[in-house]
């Protein structure tokens, strides 16, 4: 018989009345669900006196669910072990989901344990497990109907997802932005897109004491001549970032959303008429995804022009080939870092 072993322990066996190790085993089985056949492993006790298997009531009802778990698996339906985790995301209780959805009170105890979802509650359930903003709403919309500490417990849990998962999202925007410039290497400096780089490197210039008065117009300078003294010296960018040529120097593509990416230290400041974007970091910080010869090359960019104020950053990035040579809104080449003036 083909099965698996996955407990033994010495008890008096129901199956021969005697006391030796029982084991619990898993066994392969076929079986039919709503007229779908599908294939689960079932769990069973084994007498190896008796050469028999047999079930107590909680394996029974172990393997129902194993069943209809497997049907949801071939029917594409979330599994009640799904149900659960996605429950546990949230730290939410199941009468309380049932109350931000508005359905009967025991209706997720039931997906979790003997009945399996119509696919309309299906697709309410992956909505909730795919997206913390509506998670959010339904809460906000249910927040007279819940004890303030509940309410409070299951908004902390929703807003850390809701800002990991918008992280996930801008950073596919970012990285759609940048399919078109995908085997032109002289646009993205002979090197894929990184925002995980991106980040590290804007980290590492607001955390050097020898980088002042860091805003964005500066910052976004520093990265281009990081990318292109990198791409002179070793033929390959740091982050992959393509750069185009505005009025006051080399700006990446996405930089508006590059600012907002997670970890990037970005404060906004109130300067009256308009906003403006100061980037600083204190105390020690690690930056993974920077080798020892990113760094170095980061290093002689801070070194240089570190110090400068921002007016001197754009008139020294004006006197470059880069700049001159390249038509306003253009993209930059790559080609141009040859004649840098660092």
């Amino acid at each position: 018989m083909d099965m698996k072993i996955i407990k033994s322990e010495k008890k008096v066996c129901p199956c021969c009345m005697e006391e030796h190790e029982v084991k619990t085993v898993l066994v392969n089985e076929q079986a039919s669900f709503k007229d779908v056949n599908v294939n689960y492993e079932a769990v069973y006790s084994f007498c190896d006196e008796a050469e028999e298997l047999f079930m107590d009531d909680r394996q029974m009802q172990d393997n129902d669910i194993r069943l209809k778990d497997a049907y949801r698996v071939h029917e594409g339906l979330l599994t009640s072990v799904q149900i659960s985790d996605l429950r546990a995301k949230y730290g939410i209780t199941q009468s309380d989901l049932c109350l931000l959805l508005g359905w009967g009170g025991k209706t997720i105890t039931r997906y979790e344990s003997h009945q399996v979802q119509d696919r309309a509650h299906d697709t309410i359930l992956k909505k909730i497990d795919e997206d913390p903003e509506w998670f959010l709403e339904l809460l906000n919309e249910a927040k007279e109907k819940l004890p303030i500490e509940s309410y409070q417990k299951y908004m902390e849990a929703a807003t850390r997802l809701y800002e990991k998962k918008q992280d996930v999202y801008l950073r596919k925007a970012i990285e759609a932005s940048y399919a078109g410039f995908q085997g032109k290497q002289i646009l993205h400096g002979n090197t894929s897109l990184s925002l995980d780089k991106v980040v590290d490197v804007i980290k590492y210039f607001a955390a050097s004491e020898k980088v002042t008065n860091l805003y964005k117009v500066k910052l976004m300078k520093l990265m281009w001549y990081a990318d292109a003294l990198s791409y002179k010296t070793r033929g390959a960018a740091i982050t992959g970032l393509v750069y185009r040529a505005l009025p006051m120097g080399a700006v990446p593509i996405g930089h508006n959303s590059i600012i907002d990416l997670k970890d990037v230290p970005c404060e906004e400041v109130d300067m009256g008429e308009t906003n403006a974007y100061h980037f600083q970091l204190s105390g020690k910080h690690t930056f993974p995804s920077l080798s020892k010869e990113d760094k170095y090359i980061l290093d002689i960019v801070i070194d240089k022009l570190g110090k400068m104020s921002k007016n001197d950053i754009i008139a020294f990035m004006h006197k470059e080939q880069a700049y001159i040579k390249t038509a306003p809104r253009e993209v930059i080449q790559f080609k141009y870092a040859q004649s840098l003036l660092i």
